[in-house]
């Protein structure tokens, strides 16, 4: 096994142009427990520590451009107002070890469908800008993943940042685990609201063989918050309503038994999951709306 060790973003490029199978490493979570295990035997692994750039973020008007390689524990000391769901999520990332090492770009990478960020960046609205020498992609983040442990980079393309949408609403994130630290997830789910549009997005994570978005249970939930006057009031949604959007949800999955858990028990706790969360979201919603209604009057 050779080791590149590129010293600026530019170099990266090339070497990965020259080796496209080399395996990128930065933090090293998901890498190093593969070739630990022997799961894994790169010909060449492809060492991005030293690229500073990965590791920085730009907060803009509208959205985080967030680099690859930021690690968890930034985004929970830093853009935890601008990325609030994200944020909730890298608290249940492994250990404090972990979030220390560990990225989005990584998660990204690895595209593990129980990779914790992934929820959050479905329901937040993210873009993933992908390199090569040939130019940089963007591609949104529903259609990254492309299955199981497999993601849309092209052979000689690396993650450079991910653009995430900055929260104009509430946002939330549940995980579902055999303990309650250092866990691989059973199944989780992550739930914005953007008022804004007045829509409401969510995702799905270890429960089908790609993270994936609930999107009837979002039209259902848009149409029933847009038609009882609901974004206006700020009034209590019906627990009819929070069920249907939790069936909706939970029929969404297409989950798999393993040794974490059933495919029964995975939609089970999805739409558990999903009534809890937009129930949390709904009352942060209904706090500011009250406020904005009293401060108007």
């Amino acid at each position: 096994m050779d080791f590149l060790r590129p010293a600026s973003w530019e170099d990266a490029l090339a070497a990965k142009a020259e080796h496209p199978t080399a395996v990128p490493i930065a933090g090293g979570t998901d890498v190093m427990v593969e070739i630990n295990f022997d799961h894994r035997r790169p010909e060449y692994l492809l060492d991005l520590d030293r690229i500073g750039e990965l590791r920085e973020w730009e907060v803009g008007r509208d959205s985080v451009n967030l680099g690859a390689s930021v690690p968890y524990t930034q985004i929970m000391d830093h853009l935890r107002a601008e990325l609030p769901g994200l944020a909730l999520a890298a608290h249940t990332v492994g250990s404090p070890q972990i979030r220390n090492r560990g990225s989005v770009g990584g998660n990204l990478g690895a595209a593990s469908p129980a990779g914790d960020s992934h929820p959050a960046l479905l329901s937040a609205g993210a873009e993933v800008e992908v390199q090569s020498v040939r130019g940089t992609r963007m591609i949104p983040v529903e259609e990254f993943y492309t299955g199981v442990k497999r993601n849309a980079l092209r052979p000689d393309e690396l993650i450079r940042a991910v653009h995430i949408a900055k929260a104009d609403g509430p946002q939330q994130f549940s995980k579902v685990g055999t303990r309650n630290a250092m866990v691989i997830a059973v199944c989780a789910f992550g739930i914005a609201l953007h008022p804004g549009t007045r829509t409401v997005r969510t995702g799905i994570g270890s429960a089908a063989p790609t993270p994936l978005r609930a999107r009837t249970a979002e039209e259902f939930l848009d149409a029933a918050l847009e038609e009882g006057g609901f974004w206006e009031s700020g009034k209590i949604i019906p627990p009819s309503v929070a069920k249907q959007f939790a069936e909706l949800a939970s029929a969404s999955c297409n989950p798999i038994d393993d040794v974490r858990g059933t495919a029964k028990y995975r939609r089970h706790a999805v739409g558990i999951m999903a009534r809890r969360t937009l129930g949390w979201a709904w009352e942060q919603y209904r706090g500011t709306a009250s406020a904005t209604l009293e401060g108007a009057a």
